[in-house]
């Protein structure tokens, strides 16, 4: 495999995570009697460009499909997240009435709301029809597609060029990242700027969040990478914040390299300390598996010893990182016999490859668990907040680190 930017041949590998079926491929118990398909979960990282990068075994048309079931709706902290952002771009950017903004992987209208609220014009860009047909009920015009540099040619020639072209969570999802890149270069006006959120792979190294990988992660990004592949398709990053969702994301800013644009010293300060942690360094990647082994371990000694007390457990969140942590495992229904979820559309469902029954939350009230189980850890606060009833319950979270609250 060649690297998706620069073209070297990829050699060194930067965590092996075995077989699994793609994250979100949350299965009907209907179809158990049909085969479910897994792939290698592989990452490697170029030490020609440093873009870490799944190895090529999955189309994203396999994955983001009519039957998506991610709504960014369902987390009350992220529906906040995005209306700071958006009070947060109008006032930086002066935008009105008269500006126009595009917002790719737009799922189910979580942030363009507040823009229609505002009576801004925009438009989404978002792939699966189950979050677009949620976002066009919001009032929400969306292009059902993937964003790519033919449909921003296509955008350009009948759609006016973006003021703004936000893109959360999605940089990573997409397969051809040059080709991407160079898509926000056509859709932006000249004087346009474009804000990109994503995790931050040095947080996903320091912290040892390898379940955030998985198959609809194509790459795994730091700061140099990004700004490299922006340069390369005509456009600056000049600046840069550092966030604290989903575990530790960098939302960057850039604008076309015409325009400009001074980088700020927030971004001179970001590559400097990336640059001392050991991003450009090969050794930073190659020690990583040994890390990922250990919690694999720690985490069945754990559901083992609960198992063999006679505990009781449930698990909570049916994300996609808990997936990878699950099938890497190997944790089956008989040391997790259950995961709840607010979202209906998993209810009911399984977990891939694990096939874990997932629940609705109102089994906590009618039968809670000795222990329950938070999957999704960045938003745990948010989790124990809604679950303050259950005060006979001890919550655990198993990443980066075995967590039990005593």
């Amino acid at each position: 495999m060649n690297c998706r930017h620069c073209g070297k041949v990829l050699s060194n590998k930067f965590v092996d995570l075995g077989y699994a079926p793609p994250s979100n491929a949350y299965l009907d118990s209907t179809v158990l009697c049909k085969s479910e398909v897994y792939y290698p979960l592989e990452v490697f990282v170029c030490d020609k460009c440093w873009l870490v990068q799944t190895k090529d075994f999955v189309a994203a048309e396999d994955m983001f499909n009519a039957d998506y079931a991610y709504f960014s709706s369902v987390s009350s902290g992220w529906l906040k997240h995005a209306a700071d952002y958006t009070k947060m771009i109008t006032q930086r950017l002066d935008l009105d009435e008269s500006s126009y903004v595009i917002e790719i992987a737009s799922n189910d209208g979580y942030l363009l709301k507040n823009f229609v609220a505002a009576q801004i014009p925009c438009l989404g860009i978002e792939p699966t029809t189950a979050t677009a047909s949620a976002a066009r009920e919001l009032g929400i015009p969306v292009v059902e597609d993937f964003f790519t540099s033919v449909l921003a040619k296509k955008l350009s020639e009948t759609q006016r060029a973006a003021d703004l072209i936000i893109g959360n969570n999605v940089l990573a999802h997409v397969p051809d990242i040059n080709d991407f890149v160079s898509g926000l270069y056509l859709a932006l006006k000249s004087s346009g700027v474009v804000t990109m959120e994503f995790p931050h792979l040095q947080k996903l190294i320091e912290f040892n969040q390898f379940d955030t990988i998985y198959h609809e992660h194509f790459s795994y990004l730091s700061l140099h990478v990004v700004v490299a592949i922006f340069r390369n398709a005509g456009l600056d990053v000049f600046d840069v914040e550092e966030l604290s969702t989903h575990g530790g994301s960098l939302r960057i800013y850039a604008a076309k390299s015409e325009s400009n644009r001074l980088p700020t010293d927030n971004l001179k300060a970001l590559l400097q300390k990336e640059e001392t942690f050991g991003i450009l360094s090969l050794d930073t990647y190659l020690n990583f598996q040994r890390r990922v082994e250990t919690t694999k371990h720690n985490l069945l000694d754990f559901l083992l010893d609960l198992k063999l007390k006679g505990k009781t457990v449930l698990g909570y969140g049916a994300a996609a990182k808990g997936n990878t942590l699950l099938n890497y495992s190997g944790v089956k229904p008989d040391l997790l016999p259950g995961i709840c979820d607010a979202a209906q559309s998993k209810q009911g469902k399984l977990m891939p490859g694990s096939h874990i029954p997932i629940l609705s939350p109102e089994v906590l009230v009618t039968n809670p668990p000795d222990y329950l189980v938070i999957l999704p850890w960045n938003i745990k606060d948010e989790v124990k907040e809604q679950l303050a009833f259950m005060t006979g319950t001890t919550f655990v979270t198993l990443m980066p680190n075995l967590d039990i609250d005593l």
